[in-house]
């Protein structure tokens, strides 16, 4: 090796050793914001390859992987055992997850019978849908995100506006464009077709057979629009008394720890890239074999010039965190869309939250991302989650309103991403056009194809009798 050579080398092991340690730096939500921002720095460090660098030589040459790239990779498997769930004592009881199942498949717990979790989360489709923007009872402006792995993320909605899978259950239940259904009928429901197992697991049900008292239907007005006159099921909620109100809150909190429980069964593991990564730790600098090619030269873009690590980072492929990256809102989805923005104000003030009267949790330190929601912040302004790419290849269209139908359009976004204007907020600084060549362009899109998981165990992906 030139003593050129051996110096680049020298500082990249710095490098990584910088962007990589202290150990703690993953292991919650602000740390992967941390080492998504030092995976960025790594880049100005020289960790990823210069366009000049990756265009040289034979373009089909799977070249080694430097030292901070190699790291990158690492970073990226296995996933970690499944973190808890503190606002939710339910989230691991195997009776509260088959429950959970029969729930999710349940097309009774909406006003026309026809929409059940099930519907917009098939599990035929990766437990997504292949529309741009989901179609409950009317149309729903945004697009179903996967629920797989979905128990890994601290923020769910692509606005994060609820921090448990729990408190996500329960938003499309009552939204007037999704189920459109409300807890109180929701209770009534559980009573008529569910008391055995309820009861088994949960405890007694109220009694809900005096109707002057649980009126069939009746909810909070959760999405009515400011200065809109109070609807017929608000009416009917606020008549009740507050202890008739409390009796009904429990139910439908526990239908949604419920659901909860089933969703973290929805686990998917073992990718091309984990055994890829597990060879690499063993000491085969070739994965095993594990990546075709054009896969292998994909990845050391997406970990270099592609510059995908500085958001979808770490074993979910996800940095957890929220970026404005210059969409446009499509024709039929609403002119503006505040993201993030709107989703922490949301979240602070709603009862659900892991902070709640609802939560199981211990106490405050177990909910500790809470504190530091950028509550109001114009940076926030257009921002979305980034979803984890594991599975990417199964859950088209992409985008939190379905703005692309294909990896390939995704790519071609971010190869331009300098002449992307956001329509709203600030966009991330820190894009920059890629100016990928056509092969580049063809690897990268092989590497987001090899991320698809093997399929789940059928005994938690079909509907229960």
């Amino acid at each position: 090796m030139a003593r050129g050579d051996d110096r680049r080398q020298t500082a990249e092991g710095r490098a990584a050793r910088r962007i990589l340690g202290p150990g703690r730096l993953g292991r919650s939500p602000r740390g992967a914001v941390l080492l998504s921002l030092a995976l960025a720095v790594g880049l100005a460090l020289g960790g990823g390859c210069s366009a000049d660098d990756e265009g040289r030589g034979d373009a089909l040459a799977v070249a080694p992987l430097t030292v901070v790239q190699r790291a990158r990779v690492l970073a990226m498997s296995p996933l970690p055992p499944l973190p808890p769930s503190p606002s939710n004592a339910y989230a691991d009881d195997e009776a509260a997850a088959r429950l959970g199942q029969r729930l999710f498949f349940d097309t009774g717990f909406s006003s026309n019978g026809e929409v059940a979790c099930a519907t917009c989360h098939d599990p035929a489709k990766a437990f997504a849908d292949d529309l741009p923007r989901a179609k409950g009872v009317l149309d729903v402006p945004r697009h179903t995100p996967t629920v797989l792995l979905a128990a890994r993320q601290p923020w769910q909605f692509w606005d994060g506006r609820a921090d448990s899978l729990w408190a996500q259950a329960l938003g499309p239940i009552e939204s007037s464009k999704e189920h459109n259904f409300d807890r109180v009928a929701v209770a009534h429901r559980i009573v008529a077709l569910y008391a055995k197992e309820w009861v088994a697991l949960f405890g007694p049900l109220p009694a809900l057979d005096d109707p002057k008292r649980f009126p069939p239907h009746a909810r909070p007005d959760a999405d009515a629009e400011p200065g809109m006159p109070q609807s017929a099921l608000a009416t009917a909620w606020a008549a009740m008394t507050e202890a008739d109100r409390a009796s009904v809150n429990a139910v439908f909190v526990r239908f949604g720890k419920a659901i909860e429980a089933y969703e973290r069964r929805l686990q998917t593991t073992d990718i091309a890239l984990d055994r890829y990564v597990a060879a690499l730790r063993a000491g085969d600098a070739t994965g095993g074999g594990a990546l075709p090619p054009a896969a292998e030269r994909g990845l050391r873009i997406f970990v270099g010039k592609g510059q995908c690590v500085f958001c979808h980072s770490g074993p979910r492929l996800s940095n957890g965190a929220f970026h404005n990256i210059g969409l446009d809102q499509p024709a039929g989805a609403p002119a503006e869309d505040r993201g993030r923005y709107q989703g922490a104000q949301d979240l602070a003030s709603s009862p659900f939250n892991c902070l709640g009267p609802f939560s199981d949790a211990a106490g405050p330190e177990q909910c500790a991302e809470l504190p530091y929601l950028r509550l109001k912040e114009a940076i926030t302004l257009g921002a979305f989650k980034t979803p984890s790419l594991r599975s990417a290849a199964r859950t088209a269209p992409y985008m939190h309103a379905g703005q692309y139908a294909t990896l390939a359009d995704v790519i071609d976004h971010y190869d331009l991403a300098s002449e992307h204007l956001a329509p709203i907020g600030p966009r991330e600084s820190f894009l920059t056009s890629l100016r990928l060549t056509a092969q580049q362009r063809a690897d990268l899109r092989a590497f987001l194809d090899t991320l698809d998981a093997q399929p789940l165990d059928d005994s938690w992906s079909r509907r229960l009798p």
